[in-house]
């Protein structure tokens, strides 16, 4: 595994589930094509598996 994954929001969780929209803020993305940098953990990958319709992730 990659130490960062850098995840990046591509669609907008408007319409989305209440709990997937509160995991997309949990990962500290708010604005649409707006990019972090997360450690590669099992906690990141889960929140990652949850809603990643939505994003997309590259390992740094």
């Amino acid at each position: 595994m990659a130490e960062k994954l850098k995840v990046t929001l591509v669609k907008s969780p408007i319409g989305a589930v209440p709990k997937h929209r509160r995991t997309v803020e949990a990962l500290g993305l708010n604005k649409m094509h707006k990019t972090v940098e997360l450690p590669d953990n099992k906690a990141t990958r889960g929140m990652i598996q949850q809603v990643g319709y939505m994003l997309k992730v590259e390992e740094i």
